[in-house]
């Protein structure tokens, strides 16, 4: 530093005699240093031997702690030179350890413009300079450093880096750097650290130094200067700004009000206060807006919260706990008001709301919480909830404006994400809602097969679809399983699902097969998108109602006790697996057959053998497809679930979800599990009728002696009513030949079977005609009845309502 300053300096012990000497030194007076050092200062005098003159230097130099003056001395060419010279004292921790001698020629111009410039720059500098020993003592140091005298000089000089500074662990960093300069002589740069301030309160502060070395004119070292400066304002400006960008990053992260809640606190927590928690009003977590202005004492949930590692302060409630707090209080004001509440609770007896509830007065003082920041949540007009900022003794400083503005910007953007995940959760809750409704209440298949599903909806952002499944009772104890996945995912998928599960009940009743059932649905959705796409072309949200439609798949089965056959056909769906008794799990070779409404390559139907015991698992594609899996491994995952012991559906159905859903779903996934149980052979007769019209009489004593042997002579004069009906209308319009069968299931089901296409027509007959009442009649007897188309012709149906049998469901009659 008094190098680049082209300034001379000589080290002086206490008896006057040379121990340091620059190169500025050498410079101005000829002397190098190995002909100096260690020679008494007083042989450079124009007149060594004036002890009167060196008396009185040196009596000046005790008497004011230094000396400002002009001395000639002899250059070592023999040259005069009038020499400008400051002495001052270097003191060490016993006291004065000799003198530093600053020294310029009063000729050499320039010289006085470099003291004028130097003094001030040194002395009265904004910067802090210091200089010390090779023992990290300070020698010298400016008034900077002195901090308007309240760090006195002699309380550094002389002292220890360690002995100024406050201890910690920062200062153990200053100085290993500060030895590590000395040691390397390479200068440390841009070196900032943390640390309490050597003078006034204990308040963190951030400083900016620069450490170099400093050398005499051989090389050897004589210690190292600093220079110093309080970047504290910058330091906290750069860290508001990180701490706001990094909130822009983890705040919102996902729709759901308690995550992003808990993310404020946990960016807020160990870097603005020591503890954080939120609280909001109860109409927020359901999604809904608060309707009308806030209480004077409003209730609130406690959402989420968060404490530094190091704080001592525990929060009185835990989080999900409901809060009331009382009218004075900062939370009840802030809401109120909408209005930051800013307190140091110094002195609690000041504070109105503490001197109300004693009680919480004990509990701030016992936690040792200091000061207290409160901040309105609302967003696009609307108050959410309050945040709450703690300071305890383990953050000394109280909150001030910066800190005030900083959490304000902190809140402001947590409550923007707050309320956008508000919203989405009432919009997923008006979803799932209709998605709801649409799908099966309860699965009630009868005694055939015992039924358990599993539904989960998507854990994705717009969280519902189209997934479906459904249970279809149909005529002659057979039951449809059915299975969907529309395209896309949100309200409009729902929607669409719904239409769809309508539209295939109502084919379902029609009693077609089910490849048939798949060819009318597909040219259904083909008009319905045809339909919306010319009705409104330019409305987004109807062409993505349309575009759900196009690609749905669907799987429709039809079980058949009475065979222990099933029948399935898939539109583009994944096949379902079928699981035997003994555990053998398979996957049938399905057609795939074109998903819904792209109208190309015609259904197939397959039937398959169903032994009692077998379980058919339907599934949609959510269930076994995922990002990190394929569907093939999906598949084998849930065939070895399938496989695995479980002493029922339902644990079966766990078993499943287990092994494939770790995790909540990217996509809805539903499965639909059923085991069948075939018709006993006694519950089930049948005969061969002759087209003759003597044979109706027959029909009618066969049904009944059946009747007779099944115990339900009760409904033996509606039957013998209904058989004699259906076998007419085959004789008089249907073909050779004629087949009757009565099934005893939850109903008693009547089926006459012939071997013409063409269907009987419900007629209300007048008073004046002969004929037409017979099916008239079937219908107000039965429950309920229809027509059902086979390869080979019709089959109509009457179905009565039969007592139940004792024993189990679906088995034989006990015959006494």
């Amino acid at each position: 530093m008094l190098g680049a300053a082209r300034m001379a300096l000589a080290v002086l012990d206490t008896q006057g005699v040379v121990t340091g000497w620059t190169r500025a030194a050498e410079r101005l007076t000829g002397y190098p240093d190995k002909e100096i050092v260690n020679r008494p200062a007083a042989t450079l005098l124009d007149r060594p031997g004036d002890q009167g003159a060196l008396g009185e230097m040196a009596e000046r130099c005790r008497a004011q702690s230094g000396w400002d003056g002009v001395a000639i001395v002899r250059h070592r060419d023999g040259r005069r030179l009038r020499l400008v010279l400051r002495i001052f004292p270097l003191l060490g921790p016993t006291g004065s350890r000799g003198w530093g001698v600053l020294a310029r020629d009063e000729q050499t111009p320039g010289a006085e413009l470099s003291r004028m410039m130097l003094e001030p720059l040194l002395t009265y500098s904004p910067v802090g300079l210091a200089v010390l020993d090779t023992d990290l003592r300070y020698v010298w140091v400016n008034d900077v450093l002195t901090y308007g005298g309240t760090l006195p000089r002699e309380q550094r000089l002389g002292r220890r880096v360690r002995e100024v500074l406050p201890d910690s662990d920062h200062v153990k960093e200053v100085e290993k750097q500060l030895r590590q300069v000395l040691e390397t002589g390479v200068p440390a740069l841009n070196f900032e650290y943390l640390g309490a301030s050597p003078a006034g309160p204990p308040q963190q502060r951030a400083w900016w130094n620069c450490f170099f070395r400093l050398e005499d004119s051989t090389g050897q070292v004589l210690g190292v200067w600093y220079m110093a400066v309080d970047n504290t304002e910058s330091w906290q400006s750069r860290q508001r700004l990180a701490l706001l960008n990094e909130a822009s990053v983890r705040i919102g992260s996902t729709l759901d009000v308690a995550r992003t809640a808990q993310e404020l606190a946990d960016v807020a927590v160990g870097r603005l206060a020591d503890a954080v928690t939120v609280d909001l009003l109860e109409a927020v977590l359901h999604g809904e807006e608060p309707s009308g202005p806030v209480g004077d004492a409003p209730v609130l949930r406690r959402v989420a919260q968060q404490l530094s590692h190091d704080a001592r302060p525990e929060t009185t409630a835990d989080v999900g706990d409901v809060l009331q707090r009382p009218p004075a209080s900062p939370s009840a004001c802030c809401l109120s008001e909408g209005e930051t509440w800013a307190e140091s609770l110094a002195d609690l007896s000041a504070s109105a709301w503490l001197a109300e509830d004693p009680t919480r007065a004990v509990t701030v003082r016992t936690l040792g919480i200091h000061s207290v920041l409160v901040v309105p949540i609302q967003a696009r007009g609307v108050r959410l909830g309050i945040a709450t900022f703690l300071r305890s003794r383990s953050c000394p400083d109280p909150f001030d404006q910066d800190d005030v503005k900083l959490a304000e910007d902190l809140v402001a953007r947590a409550a923007v994400c707050l309320d956008n995940a508000r919203r989405f959760t009432r919009e997923r809750k008006a979803a799932l809602a209709l998605q709801h409704s649409l799908l099966p209440r309860g699965l009630v298949p009868g005694s055939m097969l015992d039924v358990a599903s599993r539904y989960l909806p998507a854990n994705a952002p717009h969280a519902v679809g189209g997934d479906w499944f459904d249970v279809i009772p149909l005529s002659g104890a057979r039951v449809a399983l059915v299975v969907g996945d529309v395209v896309g995912q949100g309200a409009h998928a729902a929607a669409t699902m719904g239409r769809l599960r309508a539209a295939v009940r109502t084919l379902a009743d029609m009693d077609l097969p089910p490849d048939e059932l798949l060819a009318h649905l597909d040219d259904l959705v083909i008009s319905m998108v045809e339909q919306e796409g010319a009705e409104a072309p330019a409305e987004n949200e109807q062409q993505s109602v349309a575009t759900s439609m196009v690609g749905t798949t669907c799987l429709y089965a039809v079980y058949d006790p009475v065979s222990r056959r099933c029948t399935l056909a898939r539109a583009g769906h994944l096949p379902p697996a079928i699981a035997t008794a003994d555990g053998v799990v398979a996957f049938p070779d399905l057609p795939a057959g074109p998903p819904l409404g792209l109208g190309l390559l015609p259904f197939e139907s397959v039937e398959v053998d169903v032994p009692d015991g077998t379980v058919l698992a339907l599934f949609t594609d959510g269930l076994v497809e995922d990002r990190a899996r394929d569907v093939d491994v999906g598949l084998a995952v849930l065939a070895h679930a399938l496989a695995r012991p479980a002493t029922g559906l339902d644990e079966m159905c766990e078993n499943i979800i287990g092994a494939l859903l770790a995790s909540p779903p990217r996509d809805d996934a539903a499965l639909l599990l059923a085991r069948a149980h075939g018709l006993d052979p006694g519950l089930v007769a049948s005969w061969d009728l002759a087209g003759d019209p003597a044979v109706v009489a027959s029909a009618r004593e066969l049904a009944t002696r059946q009747l007779a042997d099944w115990g339900l002579e009760e409904l033996a004069f509606t039957t013998e009513l209904i058989v004699s009906e259906l076998v007419t209308n085959a004789i008089r319009y249907g073909a050779d030949p004629i087949h009757l069968r009565l099934i005893r299931s939850e109903a008693l089901i009547c089926e006459v079977f012939d071997s013409s296409s063409t269907s009987p027509r419900l007629r209300h007959a007048r008073t004046t005609d002969e004929g037409g009442r017979g099916l008239f009649l079937v219908a107000q007897l039965a429950r309920r009845w229809g027509t059902r188309y086979t390869s080979a012709g019709k089959i109509i149906w009457a179905e009565q309502a039969a007592p139940a049998s004792p024993g189990r469901p679906g088995s034989a009659p006990e015959f006494t």
